[in-house]
């Protein structure tokens, strides 16, 4: 920052070093950014709501499932702690109203569920050129989250997958916003080895995304990479209260008969037991829930999800 304000302030100072300099004119301020904007809400059920958001940071429109309290209308003055709820790879918002019975389980809560879009392969962040999935998620939607629907604090987040990349990744980078963060089978290690990043990359690549332009390349970007990446980032989640779990990829007692070994859940549970020995050297207090058996699945996310509910309740100050 300081040399950006440099680069701006020398031409002025030259300026006015010349005895014949100028007449100054009247500085003209660039225009301000437009704001983030509700375009469209859709009533899907009692409590649960879509909404379309113009994201000037994400360069289009982008849905979010909001589930309201059950006294939101009754209370008009209060607000509401809130839960931010991530989906994995390749889903969509609409994911955990889908496979889990968040509807059911927050009916009286007392909690604004928030399950916003992050793009089938967005790693919950600002790219180098392309969507700023962050900068949407924590400040375009938060500010609409506290203007419009009266979101309060404390706030927790929890996400699957790719989502429990984010999850950590938003609670570690800004600290003191997330009293609560859960990771389900989380990308929790982009970093564990060159092929781990290069098949990241990859990942990138077949959605139709050039992967330079999310974190650059994984050697020769390396300090972009690792401003990412769980591992690298844990000791900003000192102070959080933190669920982490994943399985071993073998087939379990929640998956069909005829289930094979999940080989992507194999991966993750290598990131997993990197990302657990990691916080344990930092003496990072977390529950840690490594499994066995059991695949990379909604089945046994919802079961998660079920262990981590009373520890993120706790974190929200809800009973």
């Amino acid at each position: 920052m300081r040399r950006a304000m440099a680069v701006v302030l020398l031409p002025l100072l030259l300026a006015g070093c010349g005895s014949h300099a100028a007449p100054r004119t009247p500085a003209t301020s660039a225009p301000a950014r437009p704001a983030a904007h509700i375009v469209g809400t859709t009533q899907v059920s009692r409590r649960m709501w879509d909404l379309t958001v113009d994201s000037p940071a994400v360069g289009a429109r982008v849905k979010v499932r909001l589930l309201l309290p059950s006294g939101f209308t009754k209370e008009p003055d209060r607000r509401w702690p809130v839960l931010y709820l991530l989906h994995g790879c390749c889903d969509t918002y609409v994911s955990w109203s889908r496979s889990t019975d968040i509807e059911r389980r927050t009916e009286n809560a007392g909690v604004i569920v928030v399950m916003p879009d992050g793009g089938p392969v967005g790693f919950y962040s600002d790219w180098r050129a392309g969507p700023a999935w962050e900068t949407f998620h924590l400040t375009e939607l938060g500010r609409l989250l506290i203007d419009t629907y009266r979101a309060g604090t404390p706030r927790a987040i929890a996400g699957v997958s790719m989502g429990g990349l984010g999850a950590l990744d938003y609670a570690a980078r800004h600290p003191g916003m997330f009293a609560f963060a859960a990771s389900f089978s989380g990308i929790v290690d982009t970093r564990l080895s060159d092929g781990r990043s290069r098949a990241y990359a990859n990942l990138v690549r077949a959605h139709g995304a050039d992967p330079r332009n999310l974190w650059g390349d994984p050697a020769t970007d390396a300090e972009v990479w690792r401003a990412h990446n769980p591992y690298d980032l844990a000791p900003g989640l000192r102070g959080v209260q933190l669920f982490v779990s994943a399985g071993d990829g073998r087939p379990g007692p929640l998956d069909a008969d005829g289930a094979r070994a999940d080989g992507t859940e194999e991966n993750l549970r290598a990131e997993n037991d990197a990302f657990a020995k990691r916080l344990a050297d930092l003496k990072i207090d977390a529950t840690i829930d490594l499994y066995r058996p059991g695949t990379h699945n909604w089945v046994y996310w919802q079961r998660e999800l079920d262990r981590a509910w009373p520890l993120l309740l706790s974190a929200l100050g809800l009973s």
